[in-house]
């Protein structure tokens, strides 16, 4: 006598059956949960009272019903049915269950009828997410980047707030709670060497007046002691031949102005400020020095690194970086991860687990994983802080501090930006160790590079028009990235040039992780021609490509506009071209506007200085010096 089986077996899915045409009793239809019927809309869910149950001495005639299909052992009358059993013990338990008290019954009703208002019920679920939006970025004291553009919804809870970068920020920034610094004194850390430069005889032989000229054409400037003379070629740094071959894999001929100073200042092991315009190629400056530097020291045990540690400010930027230091690191098989926001936890907690040379991180992320014990900085030695203004600027100081804490004393440091206010150069001189500061141009000028040109409209309104005139010619070139200051904006924008056939895409805060890798993948392999993006692109896009860059709307500040278009002319690249539309309400901005384009070398068109001379401050700085350039032609 076999007993009944569960699962498919004991339906007989997997058994050949036959139909009885002699059933004398139409079939028994098996209880559907309500919750289980998405056939029928108008279907509807019957009382569970209302069904008929077979009792248990029915089940010899479900066995002689369905005789030809239970292995001719289904006459067992004292075998109970597993499914009849459980929809007897539905049927008891709901007999069992007293009536709901008239009270309660009330309250039921009178909940469903709040629930029934579709507005109330749509606004509070807003104000639901919002809260639980903020509620995680406070608990994170805002040390967290995960979703941070996610997060700018709970602005409408009072909680957040955008600042003028399009990123959100905790409004009660009290709540940061830094990691505290590592009593350093107490732990034995084993020595290492961080001098890797021997001057070659080419370099060794210049005269002072010579270095003095040379740079004068680079347009450097530099500060410190003892600085090391500039070099002219690659092999001048002393490179091992698996570097030069990967260097010249990633088509580098001749260092940049940036990285002329700066590699043998960082390969001799000191501290470093570099200053140098965007887009000059200050990314190769410490990640060919790390290589090496990594390269001198034991290999990681278990459980061990980072050595080299490079921190951005944005997730795009940290990418870009990730992707530059893999390039070079592949060729000694050194390991590096990236660790920003947006992406899986989990998976960037096994990466760090199982070991890593170089780690690319954001500051929120990285400290997320430290907390979380991911890795540990007993060894690393190389720290970069990248656009290290923008980190400033977003709030990041007290992560910067928590993450320098982490790290022995006598690490290496460089700290590289594209401007360098006062208060970030009082920072980086607390956390270096007797820096070198390399200064590339004008601090905060644009890129020389760069053609701009500037028009001066009469209204918002004449703007797009412009924009869908001047916007073939541009794609003729090459990639366009336009920048306008509001969400809305950009999406209207990209709105209007889909209607008329161009290939763009948008890119801003409500834009979650996933989707911007996304787009700016499909960007630069030519899926897209055209980018409308809000300043959150603004820092670190690097994307040959782009050819044209259109500030749709002003940029917030002088700061901002220079790195906005320094998203063309990358790297030495002279075809780079900036448009500018500015209103005639935007006086002061135009001001500010002229003085960079002449310190860039650029042309000023009579619209743009008529513009600046409506504002006072411009107006009066300009009198004031035409007044002393009068008195010094008297004297003459």
């Amino acid at each position: 006598m076999s007993k009944r089986k569960f699962g498919f077996e004991g339906f007989g899915i997997n058994r050949q059956s036959t139909y009885n045409f002699e059933r004398s009793q139409a079939p028994q239809r098996l209880y559907v949960p309500p919750s289980s019927r998405h056939s029928h809309d108008n279907y509807d869910d019957n009382d569970l009272d209302d069904i008929d149950y077979a009792d248990n001495n029915d089940t010899s005639n479900d066995a002689d019903t369905n005789g030809p299909t239970s292995n001719g052992n289904g006459g067992e009358d004292d075998e109970i049915d597993p499914l009849d059993a459980f929809m007897q013990g539905i049927e008891e338990d709901l007999k069992a269950k007293p009536p709901p008290k008239p009270k309660e019954k009330a309250e039921r009703y009178k909940e469903d009828e709040d629930e029934d208002d579709p507005v109330e019920s749509f606004l509070r679920s807003k104000k639901d997410v919002g809260l639980t939006l903020a509620a995680d970025a406070l608990r994170a004291g805002y040390d967290s980047d995960e979703e941070v553009y996610a997060a700018a919804k709970a602005v409408d809870a009072g909680l957040l707030e955008y600042d003028s970068d399009d990123n959100p920020v905790v409004v009660d920034k009290k709540k940061i709670e830094p990691i505290p610094a590592l009593d350093h004194s107490s732990i034995e850390y084993e020595p290492f060497n961080k001098d890797f430069y021997e001057e070659k005889a080419s370099i060794s032989g210049m005269s002072e007046q010579e270095v003095a000229e040379y740079r004068k054409s680079l347009a450097i400037r530099v500060s410190g002691f003892d600085v090391p003379r500039p070099v002219k070629t690659f092999e001048d740094c002393g490179f091992a031949p698996e570097l030069m071959r990967a260097i010249a894999k990633q088509g580098y001929e001749k260092p940049t102005t940036i990285q002329c100073q700066a590699l043998p200042i960082v390969l001799s092991g000191r501290d470093v400020i570099g200053i140098a315009k965007t887009g000059s190629g200050k990314t190769a400056s410490f990640v060919l020095p790390m290589i090496v530097h990594i390269m001198d020291q034991p290999e990681l045990q278990k459980e061990e690194g980072p050595i080299g540690v490079i921190c951005a400010p944005t997730r795009e930027l940290a990418h870009q970086i990730f992707l530059e230091a893999k390039k070079f690191a592949k060729a000694y098989g050194i390991r590096a991860s990236a660790v920003y926001g947006g992406m899986s936890k989990l998976d960037q907690f096994k990466e760090l687990k199982a070991g890593c040379e170089i780690v690319v991180a954001t500051p929120g992320r990285l400290i997320d994983m430290l907390k979380m014990k991911a890795l540990t900085m007993t060894r690393a030695t190389y720290l970069v802080l990248d656009e290290a203004d923008r980190m400033f600027d977003l709030g990041f100081e007290p992560q910067i501090r928590s993450i320098v804490g982490q790290i022995r004393p006598d690490r290496q440091t460089l700290l590289f930006s594209a401007t360098m206010p006062r208060k970030v150069e009082k920072l980086a001189r607390e956390i270096l160790s007797d820096p070198v500061r390399v200064t590339v141009g004008e601090v905060g000028t644009a890129n020389e590079d760069i053609t701009q040109h500037v028009h001066v409209i009469p209204s918002d309104s004449e703007k797009l028009p412009w924009l869908l005139e001047k916007l073939p010619g541009m794609i003729d070139e090459g990639d366009v990235l336009v920048f306008a200051s509001k969400k809305a904006t950009v999406d209207e924008i990209e709105s209007q040039l889909s209607g008329k056939g161009f290939k763009v895409a948008a890119l801003h805060g409500d834009k979650d992780q996933a989707s911007r890798m996304e787009i700016l993948q499909k960007f630069k392999s030519g899926i897209y021609h055209v980018l409308i993006a809000t300043d959150v692109a603004a820092r670190g896009l690097d994307i040959k490509s782009i050819k044209s860059v259109v500030n749709y709307d002003i940029a917030k500040d002088m700061d901002m506009h220079v790195h906005r278009i320094g998203r063309t002319g990358r790297a030495g690249d002279k075809d780079g071209i900036a448009y500018t539309l500015i209103t005639q309400k935007e006086a002061r901005f135009a001001g500010e506007l002229v003085n960079s384009l002449i310190a860039a070398g650029q042309n000023v068109s009579m619209e743009l200085m008529d513009l600046a001379m409506k504002d006072g401050r411009f107006r009066s700085k300009r009198n004031a010096r035409k007044g002393e350039q009068k008195c010094k032609c008297i004297e003459l």
